[in-house]
């Protein structure tokens, strides 16, 4: 069945936000007693909530104080305003898919608020997704739950089987499964050997969607 839509997660495949969330957040373990690398962070906490984050820190060891999601979020929108790009290769994505009659939506598990601040800084790109960016947080199902994916398909007007997900955590590729979704999974930076665990096909820069798509 032709492709008629695209959901893309926000962080990680829209805009390049995740670095500096995962700095902010190594320095606020540390100083709560937890020490994790670079690559222990993304395993455990990639594509996840903040809250989600901070209790599974807290099972970790972490000594995170009651206040410390609000807290954290506060500065986390602080230093995003300061400068957050796009992930290379969103805007000749989205002509493909705009001279192929594709639609396409955001599902993020990050709040509205934040998508504002990092895709806002970017207006003519955000005003291309026509206010379909949905979060998981406000809707109540934070992937993996299916629930986000299917609501924005709906949004757009399509089923499962006529849309695919990019995202690049294990978590949105999981909901992806779910919803039934066929789901690339973005791997920049590895083998994407988590994403693939999920039953995403791997895409190694989002440049690869038209072509995998059979709309190059």
């Amino acid at each position: 069945m032709p492709i008629k839509a695209v959901l893309f997660d926000c962080d990680g495949v829209l805009v390049d936000s995740e670095r500096t969330t995962f700095a902010l957040l190594a320095t606020d373990l540390v100083a709560h007693g937890l020490h994790l690398s670079q690559s222990e962070m993304e395993t455990r906490f990639l594509g996840g909530t903040i809250s989600g984050l901070f209790s599974a820190a807290r099972d970790l060891g972490a000594n995170l104080p009651d206040t410390w999601v609000d807290d954290f979020y506060t500065r986390l929108y602080a230093c995003l305003a300061e400068g957050t790009a796009l992930i290379s290769g969103v805007p000749e994505v989205l002509d493909a898919l705009d001279a192929a009659g594709i639609r396409y939506a955001v599902g993020s598990n990050g709040s509205g608020e934040k998508m504002q601040i990092t895709l806002g800084q970017h207006p003519a790109i955000k005003a291309r997704f026509g206010g379909h960016l949905y979060s998981g947080q406000t809707l109540g199902c934070p992937k993996p739950d299916p629930g986000l994916w299917l609501h924005a398909a709906r949004a757009l007007g399509v089923t499962p089987d006529e849309c695919v997900v990019v995202d690049d955590s294990p978590s949105g590729c999981l909901a992806a499964a779910r919803a039934n979704i066929r789901c690339f999974g973005l791997a920049e930076h590895n083998n994407g050997a988590a994403l693939v665990a999920t039953g995403a096909e791997v895409i190694h820069h989002l440049r690869d969607l038209p072509a995998r798509l059979g709309i190059a």
